[in-house]
C-alpha cells in the first residue's frame, strides 16, 4: 500500500494532506466496525437497563411506604400520649427510673407515685419530656413504638402478695423509698 501511495504522490494526482486525510478515515472505519454492536445486543442491553430500572423504582416505592407507615405510628403515639396524658401537678416526691442508662427524676403526688409503683399508670416519653398516661393507654403505645414507653411495672395481685411475703407487716421507713 505504501507503494502506490508513493506513486501517487510522485505523480502529483494527490498531495501529502490528503494522504493523511485518507489514513484518519480508513482507521476511523476500522474502530467504527470493531466496537459496533449489533441490534440483538442493543436490545438486550436496552431490556436489562428497563429491568434495572423496574427493580430501582419497586425499591423506592417500598421504602417511601415503610416511611410513611413509621410517620403514621409516630403520630398515632403522640396522638395517643397527648389526649390522654395525666396531670402530674404540684408533687413532692421524687420517682426515680432508667432511659438510656441514665437516672431520671419525676416529683410526683403521692396517689400518683402510688399509681405508678402498682402499676396502674406508666411513664411515657415525648419529644425529651416525661408524661403519666394510663396503663392502657401504655398497652396501646407499647404494641405501636415499644422505646417510647419508659417504665411501666407489671400489676401485682395484691392478695398473693400479702400470703407469700413475710416481710408485709413491716413499714418501709421513709428515708429508703428509692
Amino acid at each position: 500500500m505504501a507503494g502506490l501511495r508513493d506513486q501517487l504522490l510522485k505523480s502529483g494526482l494527490v498531495n501529502e494532506k490528503q494522504v493523511k486525510k485518507a489514513q484518519k478515515e480508513k482507521i476511523k472505519g476500522q474502530r467504527g466496525q470493531q466496537g459496533k454492536p449489533t441490534a440483538a445486543e442493543d436490545k438486550q442491553r436496552l431490556q436489562q437497563a428497563q429491568a434495572e430500572k423496574v427493580e430501582r423504582d419497586r425499591l423506592l416505592n417500598q421504602q417511601r411506604k415503610e416511611e410513611a407507615e413509621r410517620k403514621a405510628l409516630i403520630a398515632q403515639v403522640r396522638q395517643l400520649i397527648e389526649t390522654q396524658r395525666l396531670p402530674r401537678g404540684e408533687g413532692d416526691i421524687p420517682y426515680r427510673f432508667t432511659d438510656a442508662g441514665k437516672v431520671k427524676k419525676l416529683d410526683l403526688d403521692a396517689r400518683l407515685r402510688d399509681h405508678l409503683v402498682r402499676g396502674l399508670i406508666a411513664v411515657v416519653a415525648l419529644d425529651g419530656k416525661y408524661e403519666i398516661v394510663p396503663r392502657e393507654t401504655a398497652e396501646k403505645i407499647r404494641l405501636r413504638d415499644d422505646s417510647t414507653v419508659i417504665v411501666l411495672n407489671e400489676q401485682a395481685a395484691e392478695n398473693h402478695e400479702a400470703e407469700d411475703d413475710p416481710y408485709a407487716a413491716y413499714q418501709v421507713p421513709d428515708d429508703l423509698i428509692w
